[in-house]
């Protein structure tokens, strides 16, 4: 199988509250890049993301995880780093910015990453995707080897609450309840997945910034909704901060892409090219509006098309 013919990832479908039920099962949140990672325990390793963007040189320190397979197959789950035992998205998304051969082979060696696989779509090129997911589990168990830089996410049945209990404990960013009949549709979005999460979080369309006094500037995020470009909020981003070097050096425009802005944003400077930024909040109002957003950094695996939001009633 060839990168071009990788098909793309499932997505989650929905939000709730923590359940207990006996027709799903439940894994930890991990907080990562999406990978699908196709491996050929005779031959390499290779690394695709949600963008369908070979990420493999990114990561060099999984070359070697196909040897971990016993037969060629395609994974699907989340290139991690762990700070203390948690996910920590602030250093995978910094890696993922890389491009320096020498400064990513550095970086692999002092904060390695982890690939976290929690389905298998293929093994030796025939198509599991349409098998229900507790099968996919077994077979996914039965033909990979864990550890090192491989790891398969482990799952429970039935007591989603106290899975819930544990991520909160520990700081974790929650969990994810699968029905486990549920088949893998690529590319699609499937309701049969649900995302159950202690702090939320959503991606959002960097259109521009307002340079402030001091060492933070506010950036200015956006959505679509229903298919317009809507303003959304405001974020802090520090000066000093990756990414904030890597914004002041994207091309500006003078016209702002949106309909509407709130006053104040008088001395916005535009992106000529849209960036997307990960934010975490505490809630969010039925018009978007965030409380104590906080960024989390730009992701280059998302696409600014990817960033919607729907109004509720």
């Amino acid at each position: 199988m060839r990168k071009d013919t990788l098909p793309e990832a499932m997505l989650i479908g929905r939000e709730g509250a923590a359940f207990d039920d006996g027709d799903y099962i439940y894994e930890f949140k991990f907080d990562g890049v999406r990978c699908l990672a196709l491996l050929d325990p005779a031959g390499k390793t290779l690394l695709i993301n949600k963008r369908q963007i070979n990420v493999t040189p990114t990561y060099p320190e999984l070359r070697d995880i196909n040897k971990q397979v016993k037969k060629s197959c395609l994974l699907d789950g989340e290139a991690v780093i762990f700070v203390n035992n948690r996910p920590d998205f602030s250093a995978i998304q910094r890696r993922s910015l890389m491009s320096d051969k020498v400064k990513i082979a550095i970086a692999a060696d002092l904060s390695p990453v982890t690939f976290v696989a929690f389905d298998i779509l293929s093994l030796e090129a025939a198509d599991l995707t349409q098998l229900p997911l507790i099968q996919r589990k077994a077979i996914l168990s039965e033909n990979t080897m864990p550890g090192g830089r491989l790891m398969i996410s482990e799952y429970i049945e039935r007591e989603g609450k106290r899975l819930f209990e544990i991520s909160e404990k520990n700081a974790l960013e929650g969990i994810v309840a699968k029905r486990k009949a549920s088949l893998y549709f690529p590319g699609r979005r499937t309701k049969d997945w649900i995302k159950i999460k202690n702090l939320q979080d959503d991606d959002f369309i960097i259109c521009g910034y307002i340079p402030k006094e001091g060492a933070a500037i506010s950036l200015i995020l956006a959505q679509y909704v229903s298919s317009r470009l809507t303003y959304m909020d405001h974020v802090a981003l520090g000066r000093f901060s990756g990414d904030f070097r890597l914004l002041k050096e994207m091309p500006k425009t003078e016209a702002s892409p949106l309909k509407y802005v709130p006053k104040g944003n008088e001395n916005a400077l535009w992106l000529e090219h849209y960036a997307v930024g990960k934010v975490s909040f505490m809630e969010r109002s039925p018009s978007g509006k965030m409380r104590q957003g906080v960024f989390r950094g730009i992701r280059e695996d998302k696409a600014p098309g990817e960033c919607v939001f729907s109004p509720t009633e």
